[in-house]
């Protein structure tokens, strides 16, 4: 882990938590990924099930729990991710992809809401995972209208880049985040105009090209200027 509280217990079943949101789902990759013993890394596992932080699907695969997300909403119903469901939606079915919306949280972005293709090749995030900043157009968009410049030394993107991603109002990359996979990205606002979050398509390049800018941006775009008329909680 990249920080340490000094409660060792708590730092190994975050790590846990944190390696299910960033796609390790089987109890060998979990291993792998936090370096723990696999009795400790299955312990941990189940104890943040029992707490309804992690769960499995029926193919025993793990994923983020629904707690996780309740967590985040016990002052009250958040209104942008109420709007994103069918806003989502309406994206994954103008372009026939998967559409997201990301939150920027310190260094990475975490997908806040998703609506997956039903079929076919798709690049799947599941809802609570969390992704570097440092690649792909959701965190180009989260990161064009910041200030954090000492990011960019750990960017697969440069300050050219954002500079265009702030001129035309969108960002797309082209296996930055991962090998074979394309997206789309555009800002949603607040009424002064900072940025809360970023709504993106992806898939796979051999559909998106590589030059997904083209296809998409205008939906993309469309969907962003929805959720900002009134994207508040």
């Amino acid at each position: 882990m990249e920080h340490s509280s000094g409660v060792g217990v708590l730092d190994k079943a975050l790590s846990v938590l944190e390696a299910v949101a960033q796609g390790a789902d089987t109890l060998a990759l979990l291993t792998e990924r936090t370096g723990l013993s696999r009795a400790t890394t299955h312990r941990l596992a189940v104890a943040l099930e029992v707490h309804r932080l992690l769960a499995r699907d029926a193919a025993g695969r793990w994923r983020v729990g629904p707690r996780a997300g309740e967590l985040g909403t016990t002052r009250g119903p958040d209104r942008l991710i109420e709007r994103a469901g069918p806003v989502l939606a309406r994206l994954r079915d103008t372009t026939g992809e998967s559409a997201q919306l990301y939150r920027r949280e310190g260094d990475r972005r975490r997908c806040a809401a998703v609506a997956e293709r039903d079929s076919g090749l798709r690049d799947t995030v599941p809802v609570g995972s969390l992704l570097p900043l440092t690649a792909g157009s959701a965190g180009q968009v989260l990161l064009a209208w910041s200030q954090d410049e000492p990011m960019l030394s750990r960017a697969a993107f440069t300050a050219r880049t954002l500079a265009d991603v702030r001129r035309r109002g969108w960002a797309h990359s082209v296996a930055e985040r991962e090998q074979g996979v394309a997206s789309v990205s555009a800002p949603v606002r607040a009424a002064d105009g900072t940025v809360l979050a970023a709504v993106s398509v992806s898939g796979p390049l051999e559909r998106l090209t590589r030059t997904p800018g083209r296809l998409h941006a205008a939906a993309v775009l469309a969907a962003a200027g929805e959720l900002s008329r009134q994207p508040g909680r």
